[in-house]
């Protein structure tokens, strides 16, 4: 793998209070124990890795446009919330041409019927949902592969 590949990791509304937030659906694993272990995998892998979470709309959006502008290799994001309310963060997704992987820790499609529809969904490559913690690790590899 190429050194100067970056991957980034983008995370939205309320995924600060993950190991603490309805563990029972989360777990108790932290965003930053997530973020420590896709960084060995990404060092090992000679990939960069940029991390950020924000509860802002907004943030995701224009870090969406800056992963491109950068050249990022792709882009691992959980929306959090914003996943089934937010055509801002699909058109985003749809603006750029970086490969957008989504994440969900739970499986949405076993939540609450509103929680089965991702605009997210509709503009990433692909989706990866409901294996907690390791829904990030299995995003890592897939985008080690593209």
């Amino acid at each position: 793998m190429a050194e100067d590949r970056t991957i980034w990791v983008l995370n939205g509304p309320n995924l600060n209070l993950l190991g603490s937030r309805e563990p029972e659906i989360y777990g108790y694993d932290t965003l930053d124990d997530i973020a420590e272990r896709m960084n060995d995998v990404a060092a090992r892998a000679h990939v960069g890795l940029e991390f950020r979470q924000s509860n802002h709309e907004g943030h995701l959006i224009d870090w969406l446009h800056e992963a491109a502008e950068s050249g990022a290799h792709a882009v691992i994001l959980n929306p959090g919330g914003l996943t089934h309310t937010s055509v801002a963060l699909l058109d985003a997704v749809r603006s750029i041409t970086v490969p957008v992987i989504e994440v969900h820790l739970s499986n949405p499609h076993a939540r609450e019927e509103f929680r089965r529809k991702s605009y997210v969904g509709m503009g990433a490559k692909g989706t990866i949902a409901g294996f907690g913690p390791l829904s990030y690790m299995l995003a890592l590899e897939a985008a080690l592969e593209l």
